[in-house]
């Protein structure tokens, strides 16, 4: 009998001292996830922070950087028949979802890497738990450009943006040149992206593929943290497509001021 308790009680010991083995490692990685979770959190937050200037398109171009650009129109334009303004907005969409989505995300991520944290027996503290975690998710994309752009996808993205330059080139009658001549150098900083536009005088003799070279040299400038770069270098390329097939030759005016429209949306 007592061989028998004896057996049985190391047992029960073996198997607490397991359970609790299980618990730890258990409570360990939980506690290696959250803190991931975490750091990447911050690190996101702390990123957008560093990077909001390269979202505010007034910041992004000073008056020197305006100068520049204006600039390189005028030498560009003396060169070509060709009608060059460059479009450069915050955002082609307050993408009202994308917030929503961000909000979601950290609720879902943060009540799976804090389960063993969260309040499960108490459900007014567990949900208002899981709505902190929420509203930060929403705050930070409201108030990141940066963040904000982890949650809209390059679909929509790609979408808002074309549409906002069909938009910018009729608004500002780059259709009406006299020659057909118009070009739009369109720069969406939220979307990343940047769209060359011509009329249907140059498209008639200027492949869709022939503005790779211009698109590169913007998006090469903006990459590198510099947007008058990007559209200095933008406008000089465009300049030289455009001079092999429209030159400039006497008499020509200008149709089209000699300008760069920044906005914020």
């Amino acid at each position: 009998m007592l061989a028998l308790l004896f057996m049985n009680a190391a047992e029960q010991d073996w198997s607490a001292t397991g359970a609790q083995a299980t618990t730890d490692w258990l409570g360990h990685l939980s506690l290696a996830s959250a803190s991931l979770m975490g750091l990447l959190f911050i690190f996101a937050v702390l990123r957008a922070l560093s990077r909001q200037s390269r979202y505010r398109a007034v910041e992004a171009l000073g008056k020197d950087d305006l100068e520049a650009v204006h600039e390189a129109i005028r030498a560009a334009e003396a060169r070509t028949v060709g009608e060059i303004l460059p479009v450069v907005v915050e955002r082609s969409d307050p993408h009202p979802g994308a917030p929503w989505i961000a909000a979601l995300v950290t609720l879902l991520t943060g009540s799976v890497l804090l389960a063993a944290y969260l309040p499960w027996n108490t459900p007014g503290w567990l949900m208002a738990s899981q709505l902190a975690l929420g509203a930060i998710g929403f705050l930070s994309a409201k108030t990141l450009p940066d963040f904000l752009r982890f949650f809209i996808s390059e679909d929509r993205a790609s979408k808002v943006a074309a549409e906002q330059a069909f938009q910018e080139f009729y608004a500002n009658d780059l259709h009406k040149t006299e020659a057909a001549t118009g070009v739009l150098l369109f720069v969406s900083l939220l979307e990343h992206r940047v769209i060359v536009m011509g009329d249907s005088g140059i498209n008639e003799q200027v492949e869709p593929t022939d503005w790779e070279h211009t698109d590169r040299a913007i998006l090469d400038g903006i990459r590198g943290g510099s947007l008058r770069t990007g559209l200095v270098n933008g406008i000089r390329v465009a300049a030289d497509l455009l001079e092999t097939h429209f030159p400039w030759k006497d008499g020509d005016r200008n149709e089209i001021p000699d300008r760069v429209i920044v906005r914020r949306e």
